[in-house]
């Protein structure tokens, strides 16, 4: 094995917009993966239209208990119309209930059964990191071993800086801080939890410390932050191909999808290019 690297797309089939991201970056650019959201309302052009076009894309499912409709009977984090509604420090408070899990099995059933009975998984993860709680990891990896799903993401990022001052003087930065010592220390647990369920993971994360601020520097900054010759390392973005001139953050991460001089720079530092479905 030498180093691996995936870039992988979350949010695939949140929005059209998404959609063409996914669709161009993995026809015009290096994108492999990408993780799709059952519940999204462009769920059905993600299958239908865009996923015969990449053939050689890797799949994982995205699951969602943070935004948009459940696919089930949720009343404990849902408003009455059925949305999500419930913020991270309440899934967490929530986690240890026993009743709670046994519902939230039921939506992660539906959501995962949604995409499995259309399309090959190769991995799973979820929007706001929701499964890296450790309760809900637990029961994400049963599922995952239940529906022959052979990967699952952990979140463990190494502290890392860029050179663009700017990046670390706003409101962001300190949060995402925050975030990667709360994702690292549920890893430490949930990496264990992997094993006994007998699941693979990846072994390093980018994309928590720059949340809403990624593009290429940050991806070429945290691969050369990381030591060792055998291991796993995904960047998860969240790109979107816009019709219009549109200039956000998602437009930027959408450009680290096509940008060769990047692309070359991680094959001079020794990685590989790839996805979880073609890890052997």
């Amino acid at each position: 094995m030498t180093k691996k690297f995936i870039l992988n797309a979350d949010d695939f089939g949140m929005s059209q917009d998404f959609n063409r991201a996914v669709l161009f970056g993995c026809n015009d650019g290096f994108l492999k993966s990408a993780s799709i959201c059952a519940n999204g309302p462009a769920f059905e052009g993600a299958i239908n239209e865009i996923l015969p076009e990449c053939q050689n894309l890797g799949l994982g499912i995205h699951l969602n208990i943070m935004e948009g409709r459940a696919l089930s009977n949720f009343p404990d984090i849902t408003d009455n119309l059925g949305n999500f509604n419930c913020g991270y420090l309440g899934l967490i408070r929530k986690s240890k209930d026993k009743e709670f899990l046994n519902r939230l099995e039921k939506e992660f059933r539906a959501q995962i059964e949604k995409v499995i009975n259309i399309a090959q998984v190769d991995h799973i993860d979820s929007h706001v990191h929701t499964h890296a709680i450790p309760p809900i990891f637990k029961l994400t990896c049963k599922l995952a071993k239940e529906y022959g799903i052979p990967y699952i993401r952990t979140q463990h990022e190494e502290f890392y800086t860029v050179p663009e001052f700017k990046k670390h003087l706003n409101f962001k930065y300190p949060l995402n801080i925050v975030k990667i010592l709360l994702l690292n220390h549920f890893t430490k647990q949930n990496k264990t939890t992997a094993l006994e369920y007998g699941l693979k993971t990846n072994d390093y994360l980018l994309g928590v410390g720059y949340t809403g601020m990624m593009d290429s520097q940050t991806v070429e900054c945290g691969l050369n932050a990381l030591d060792g010759r055998d291991f796993i390392a995904e960047a998860l973005i969240h790109p979107c191909k816009y019709l219009s001139n549109k200039k956000d953050s998602h437009s930027v991460e959408f450009g680290i999808t096509k940008d060769k001089i990047l692309q070359n720079n991680i094959y001079k530092a020794g990685f590989e290019i790839t996805n979880y479905k073609n890890i052997k």
